[in-house]
């Protein structure tokens, strides 16, 4: 499953420039690799997932993610990963009917959401707790850009409850925390 990781990683960057994007990406995957484990799932499946799922955006914004669906399928990837990328974007009208892409629809805003509250934290993820999260929720002010009531309803359609949600989040994207925090993700 590595080269599938390094071939996704290869088609992200052929297709997105934006430093944000591709760190969004990489926010995402961590989060989808972090769930996979949680389920008992194939972690690098779910991660790949993760990367490409936003492939599309910055090139076709409008046409998001059909663009990203041409891509994938000309690229051979399986449909169960196509069927999850294009669940992921409510104006698709696509069920979610499998465990992988109702988590992609349930980590996809959330995890960018954790990197904007670490990314004006001093001690980043450190001491990171659930309550602050959900403080900054609360603050309409911060993030703007953020759906609350996707994060909080995409949680209960993947039938977990938010503060462990939330948690499994933390957990996932501060194993990258190197990777993920050194950029400014246009959230906040």
């Amino acid at each position: 499953m590595k080269k599938n990781r390094e071939k996704a990683i290869s088609l992200l960057y052929e297709h997105v420039e934006s430093n944000s994007l591709i760190k969004h990406a990489l926010a995402v995957e961590a989060s989808m690799r972090g769930y996979a484990k949680h389920f008992g799932e194939d972690v690098e499946y779910w991660g790949i997932v993760g990367l490409l799922h936003d492939l599309d955006y910055e090139k076709y914004p409008d046409k998001h993610p059909e663009e990203g669906i041409k891509i994938l399928k000309k690229e051979g990837y399986p449909e169960s990963l196509i069927n999850a990328v294009m669940g992921h974007v409510d104006s698709m009208n696509t069920p979610r009917l499998t465990k992988m892409a109702r988590t992609l629809y349930a980590v996809d805003e959330l995890s960018s959401f954790v990197i904007a509250c670490v990314l004006v934290r001093p001690t980043k993820f450190e001491g990171l707790k659930v309550k602050s999260i959900k403080k900054k929720l609360k603050d309409k002010a911060f993030a703007r850009a953020v759906d609350r009531d996707q994060i909080l309803m995409s949680a209960e359609e993947l039938g977990i409850e938010i503060t462990e949600h939330i948690q499994i989040i933390i957990n996932s994207l501060s194993e990258r925390e190197k990777e993920l925090v050194k950029i400014n993700l246009s959230l906040i």
